[in-house]
């Protein structure tokens, strides 16, 4: 056997799909066994890899809990029979040719212990970290303190990534990154396997380093490239990825520096860590309260406006006011409470949708309406101001949101489905298949075209061109997306013309052969821009939302109408409890009753589930499991207004 491929996945289902798919490709001419170690996934993975990759092809490991990247590699390394090992991450794609080049340059070079390659992100940048440099104190300094990306190429301070070296010529390097490390068996032999002290991260670093202190060599070689799609399988901006990160050095430090040496590292690092988590949070918070504070005040302007116009013009024509501490009060309460029901309605969601926005704020006023009728009369002073907040809420979020659509923000494009103009690029039949996927999906574009991959297609209707016109297509019809049928388009293919296309200002996407997803990634701040059949699971947050809304005015509607609806209930004190319950957050009215599932979003316990509504007295746990899987996997509102209305009586549960 010649290599051993090891995969380790955690969560990233259809990435890993795409992943194999290559993988395959690459073995072709290369003896060699594939190693999938499962850390305990929830998202379908396994699922995928039994009916997709069922046969000989893939050897699984599943672990029912997630072991750490360190552990779950050495699970595999263990057993592995190849000549050489290759620990790859299942958000990459690698070229047909990469694992017969890689294979070759190491066995014409016997010092070299590890090797990685050129490493590319989604939109075929260069990834820095495809070379890296040992991170000493002074090294990781230069780092942490942003001297390395002022001055990368410099000797000095750009050694992490080691910009002074050409990107495109073979270099001995110290560190390899852990997304591709092809590993000679003998070295790890010697050296041993990778670090289970390392939980994630730093355990690439470690085996490196080890590798050079065996007397062998690491490599860069950009003779192959591979797409690396950077923070899919974790969130690279995360406070938790700080911690994590920076944790894993202090670890290395401890472990191969001088005692004095460690101490100046971990110092130097727990700093960082700090600072860095400190101003991550801090972005975040001011990146969240941004927008709903500024909605607050422009609010609040507009309807002190009217308050005054009103009581001046109005109300108070022969003398007096409103009280300043009332208005104050109660100009605050309503704010918060419109803003709030916009927030629950999904007003706040990305992309804007104004409906959400419009219904968040008359669900609003109706609470509103609701809770200044049930205040003392002392208390009241105005429903005409109410109504007419209400006017000026609405036009203040629609100037704003206007305001941000044409500034040109792409998280406020009103209507960003129909700004994408879309290019697939395959052979007819495939074409076909992907664009049925993506009229399947949320998408809705403005254009959508075919590029051939061959000579034929050109009495299609949507045909516009063949792929060695792709720069004039792309400039002709403003494309901004390109998506390759990779069943069409060999992964080297693919990646030189992204690589010639990475000027242009376009979003590449790949579509694996039979698969039911779209995958791509433009940055590590996003989930992959994934495109799939799009199911409205419950745990959409939108969903939770309208879910917790639904909840919400239910609890409120039958505290108005309890002392008529607690004649007919079964259980009177069930009934009462349950309403404060659910009010307060604790139950749903609808979910999966007292039943918990593992492999179902969790939902809180709930009075009532789609087994109540069915008029049966014995269901079978089987067709329980059933409707649950339906209700989760296809929920709307109305879903949970129907089961309340058949089960009335049993609000009690």
């Amino acid at each position: 056997m010649k290599l051993s491929v090891i995969i380790v996945n955690y969560n990233v289902q259809h990435f890993l799909e795409q992943c194999l798919h290559s993988v395959l490709k690459a073995a072709k001419n290369v003896s060699t066994e594939i190693f999938v170690v499962d850390n305990n996934s929830v998202d379908g993975s396994i699922a995928m890899l039994k009916s997709r990759f069922g046969g000989n092809e893939i050897q699984l490991i599943e672990n029912k809990k997630n072991t750490g990247f360190s552990y779950a590699n050495n699970q595999a390394i263990k057993i592995a029979k190849g000549e050489y090992i290759l620990l790859l991450n299942p958000d990459t794609v690698v070229e047909e040719d990469t694992f017969e080049k890689v294979i070759a340059f190491m066995d014409s070079h016997p010092d070299a212990g590890g090797l990685g390659v050129k490493m590319l992100d989604g939109r075929a940048n260069f990834l820095p970290e495809s070379k890296r440099g040992l991170p000493t104190p002074s090294v990781a300094f230069y780092k942490m303190i942003g001297l390395s990306k002022i001055f990368p190429k410099s000797k000095t301070f750009g050694k992490y990534h080691l910009g002074f070296l050409d990107d495109d010529k073979i270099h001995e390097i110290e560190i390899l990154a852990g997304a591709f490390m092809l590993l000679r068996k003998t070295t790890l032999d010697k050296v041993g396997m990778l670090d289970e002290t390392f939980f994630m991260y730093g355990e690439d670093i470690d085996l490196s380093y080890r590798i050079i202190l065996g007397g062998y060599k690491n490599y860069y070689f950009p003779e192959t490239r591979i797409i690396h799609y950077k923070g899919e399988s974790t969130k690279k901006s995360s406070v938790n990825y700080v911690f994590v990160f920076y944790r894993a050095m202090v670890i290395f430090a401890q472990k191969h520096f001088s005692q004095n040496n460690a101490k100046l590292f971990s110092v130097l690092i727990n700093f960082a860590i700090y600072l860095r988590a400190g101003v991550a949070i801090t972005i975040r918070f001011l990146k969240s309260i941004a927008l709903p504070a500024f909605d607050f005040v422009l609010i609040m302007i507009g309807l002190l406006f009217i308050k005054n116009q009103y009581g001046k013009n109005i109300q108070f024509i022969e003398g007096g006011s409103y009280s300043d501490s009332l208005v104050n009060i109660a100009f605050t309460a309503y704010i918060l409470i419109w803003m709030f029901a916009v927030y629950l309605s999904g007003g706040y969601d990305k992309p804007v949708r104004l409906f959400q926005i419009l219904r968040g704020v008359i669900i609003g006023t109706g609470i509103i309406l609701i809770g200044y009728s049930l205040l003392p009369e002392a208390y009241r002073f105005s429903r005409a101001l109410i109504l007419f907040g209400m006017g000026w809420v609405v036009l203040s979020y629609l100037i704003s949101r206007l305001a941000l659509h044409f500034i040109g923000l792409k998280a406020f494009n009103l209507n960003p489905d129909k700004s994408k103009r879309i290019i697939i690029i395959g052979k007819q039949e495939e074409f076909e298949r992907v664009n049925g996927l993506l009229k399947q999906t949320s998408i809705n574009s403005s254009f959508l075209g075919f590029v051939s991959a061959d000579d034929t297609g050109n009495g299609h209707p949507d045909y516009v061109g063949n792929i060695n016109q792709i720069e004039e297509v792309i400039e002709i019809y403003k494309i901004n997306e390109v998506i390759f049928c990779s069943r069409d388009i060999s992964s080297q293919g693919i990646i030189d013309y992204m690589y010639t296309l990475v000027s242009a200002d376009v979003d590449f996407k790949i579509a694996p052969p039979e698969s039911l997803s779209i995958i791509g990634s433009n940055s590590i701040d996003t989930a992959g821009d994934l495109y799939i059949i799009d199911v409205n699971s419950i745990s959409k947050s939108k969903n939770k939302r309208n879910k917790r809304l639904f909840d919400i005015l239910t609890s409120l509607l039958f505290i108005s109408i309890s002392p008529i609806l607690i004649l007919f209930q079964y259980s009177k004190t069930g009934f009462i409890k349950n309403i404060f319950s659910v009010l307060f957050n604790f139950k749903s009215w609808v979910g999966y009753g007292k039943d918990a599932h593992e492999h179902l979003p969790k939902l809180k316990p709930s009075a009532l589930s789609p087994t109540d509504a069915i008029k049966k007295i014995n269901v079978s746990s089987d067709w329980r499991n059933r409707l649950h899987l339906a209700y989760s996997k296809d929920y709307k509102i109305e879903n949970d207004m129907n089961i309340v209305w058949k089960c009335l009586r049993m609000l009690g549960n």
